[in-house]
């Protein structure tokens, strides 16, 4: 049976939902048998994780398909959260209902624009004929609860918060990017100003694998903070910044590092935070603005 060595702690999202500060990514299953992605599912559910997040892309639908079954016992007392990287509302309307039945649930708590990258991608999803034509409809015929899109683009998010009142938003909320690339903090204060609850990605990430370097975590296209009292650290920098749920990379190992660490992230000030930015001076960032 899993263990439950502490309640991961949960922070406000919108209408008096609350999520576990760390969010569980449909990568971590991909390459799992059944019956080990269920116990991992299980476990995290059991320690207080409630917020799951998953797309189709994610091992060309594996992670949807294992994903599925194993959450199923915990559905509804779960918070799913699913995407697409359709930019057309037929394209989307076909994946969001495919997902729903992978996924084996007849609605989605949250559904998101993904890998929002290029103002095309912006114009395209806004325009006439565009996936947030289904967003709406969806939302309207109870399939989907919220909205919201995941970015890898200052400029795409920023245009983005711009043209929709979305719910959330999905986006890297990392240390070195912050110091490095300068990217994110234009993001986190515009959804804040805006009243978009703000999910991070890549909390984890430290810089990107050197060429010819042996990936230690195959999962991850960076690499990923794998000393503890570094990640931490970086944890506390993102949970911080006003984030309500942090998804850790997809790698089982990295990600249960994050769970046990989850109960003991206090709040980071403005001091330690200084000295961890200037702590990645040598680093490079995985995104830049």
């Amino acid at each position: 049976m899993p263990q439950n060595p502490g309640k991961i702690p949960r922070r406000p999202y919108k209408d008096g939902v609350n999520l576990s500060i760390i969010g569980f990514g449909g990568i971590v299953v991909v390459g799992m048998e059944q019956p080990r992605a269920d116990w991992i599912v299980a476990d995290s559910f059991e320690r207080g994780v409630n917020y799951y997040d998953v797309a189709p892309s994610y091992g060309k639908g594996e992670a949807e398909r294992k994903l599925g079954p194993a959450l199923k016992p915990f559905r509804k007392r779960s918070f799913l959260a699913c995407k697409t990287q359709e930019r057309g509302a037929e394209g989307a309307g076909k994946e969001l209902e495919n997902s729903l039945k992978t996924l084996k649930t007849d609605y989605l708590d949250l559904y998101q624009l993904h890998a929002m990258r290029k103002m095309e991608d912006v114009d395209r999803v806004m325009g006439p004929g565009g996936a947030m034509e289904t967003f709406v409809r969806a939302k309207k015929e109870g399939k989907v609860k919220y909205l919201g899109f995941s970015a890898h683009s200052t400029e795409a998010a920023l245009a983005l918060m711009d043209r929709f009142d979305f719910d959330s938003i999905l986006f890297p909320v990392n240390y070195v990017c912050y110091a490095q690339g300068n990217f994110g903090p234009q993001v986190v204060a515009k959804a804040k100003e805006k009243g978009v609850a703000r999910l991070a990605l890549k909390s984890l990430a430290y810089t990107p694998w050197a060429k010819g370097e042996e990936r230690t975590f195959p999962k991850c296209w960076y690499e990923p903070v794998g000393q503890i009292t570094l990640a931490r650290k970086a944890l506390r920098f993102t949970l911080t910044e006003g984030v309500t749920a942090a998804i850790p990379p997809g790698d089982p190992i990295v990600y249960r590092m994050a769970l046990d660490l989850a109960s003991n992230l206090d709040p980071m000030g403005e001091e330690e935070r200084s000295e961890l930015l200037a702590s990645s001076a040598e680093l490079k960032p995985i995104f830049t603005t």
